[in-house]
């Protein structure tokens, strides 16, 4: 009995062991925002910055316009990092959510931002995000039938035929960089047959994978071209448009 005691212990120990080890390699693994970002995550007379268990939200505090926007990260990037994009839009009028998720991996929990729009009493909104973040973004969109979802954006991201969206009555925008080394083209390219035909595509010019957020490089990225400031102004500039034509319609 003794003898089975100790292995029951044992093996309790050293599962606990690869757990921390397991958490110890993801956070070293997880990109962190860089002082840009960190320097845009702050309030300002344009408008408020709180953060909450669920996600950091940018409210605008001038000229407020009616759609909120949901913000999914990239694969093991801080959700902070695509603050200077938050900033951008929240000082344009709207109402920005950068969702938290455990582990900062989108795919833990692909609806979370149903808790969030129950919280905050979000009316019409968008939700997209950032590579990983935009697939799971596609996801709740495809099993969502709220009427208040206006559109999906994706940012070096795509959907598949399982979470298509080109039956929903949203709008949807693509956006990603000519120097992406990290995205998976050919899933890419196929996905573009799961999107509504009114879906507007961009390709911005010298922008690479990790060039929407601020975070550095991210391995096995192309170098860019263009400077990442440059890249989440032309992203920002293109999702204004985006946003206008939805509300337009």
């Amino acid at each position: 009995m003794k003898s089975r005691y100790k292995i029951l212990i044992a093996s309790l120990v050293l599962l606990v062991l690869i757990l921390l080890g397991g958490l110890f390699l993801v956070h070293n693994k997880t990109y962190q925002p860089l002082s840009e970002a960190l320097k845009e995550a702050r309030s300002t007379n344009q408008y408020t910055v709180k953060e909450t268990q669920e996600s950091i939200i940018f409210y605008p505090l001038n000229d407020q316009q009616e759609t909120s926007i949901l913000f999914y990260q990239g694969g093991l990037v801080e959700e902070k990092s695509y603050s200077t994009i938050a900033a951008k839009l929240a000082a344009k009028g709207y109402p920005v959510y950068l969702v938290k998720h455990t582990l900062n991996l989108a795919v833990t929990d692909k609806n979370k931002a149903s808790a969030i729009i129950a919280e905050e009493k979000i009316e019409n909104y968008v939700i997209g995000g950032h590579s990983l973040g935009g697939v799971m973004a596609s996801q709740f969109a495809n099993q969502s039938s709220s009427k208040q979802l206006k559109g999906v954006f994706l940012l070096a991201s795509y959907t598949d035929e399982k979470n298509r969206l080109d039956d929903l009555p949203i709008s949807v925008i693509s956006i990603i960089g000519s120097n992406d080394g990290l995205i998976d083209n050919q899933a890419y390219q196929s996905g573009k047959d799961y999107l509504p035909d009114s879906t507007s595509f961009h390709t911005i010019k010298g922008g690479n994978h990790a060039g929407f957020g601020d975070y550095g490089n991210q391995e096995g990225d192309k170098p860019a071209s263009i400077l990442p400031e440059e890249q989440q102004e032309e992203t920002v500039k293109l999702l204004t448009e985006w946003l206008k034509s939805i509300e337009v319609n």
